[in-house]
């Protein structure tokens, strides 16, 4: 089991907002995670303004600033939202092992709405890039 398990939905969310989540627990589940406590909370819509500005400022306050993709973080979010519609799950833990390709095969899933590689373009760092094969429900 991933570390940020060990914090509560609340307990993550402001850690995370006032940039005192730990780094090394910030893993790709726990992004998932973070998505998935948005939409839950306030709405995909909600969820799709707040993230990207609070992981700017998350990354930026850890010197990672060069790490932050525009593209992928929206991408990341409306799959969440995407997955969430079809779910019976009462927590994020029971969510993510519902929808496991969430984790285990993301870029993938990720490359099937888009003809060319968000995870490596300068372009979709700074720009949102919409999905040219497949759109986001």
């Amino acid at each position: 089991m991933e570390d940020h398990y060990k914090l509560s939905d609340t307990e993550f969310e402001n850690e995370y907002i006032d940039c005192k989540l730990d780094l090394n627990i910030f893993s790709h589940e726990a992004h998932l995670r973070l998505a998935w406590i948005n939409i839950n909370r306030y709405g995909i819509e909600e969820a799709l303004k707040k993230i990207p500005g609070q992981l700017q400022n998350f990354v930026e306050s850890v010197g990672a600033k060069d790490k932050y993709n525009t593209t992928l973080t929206v991408a990341a979010i409306k799959a969440v939202g995407s997955f969430l519609d079809k779910s019976n799950s009462n927590s994020f833990q029971e969510f993510i092992t519902e929808f496991p390709q969430l984790k285990n095969n993301f870029k993938t899933l990720i490359g099937s709405h888009y003809s060319f590689d968000i995870f490596n373009s300068i372009r979709a760092e700074t720009e949102l890039l919409e999905p040219d094969l497949l759109p986001f429900k």
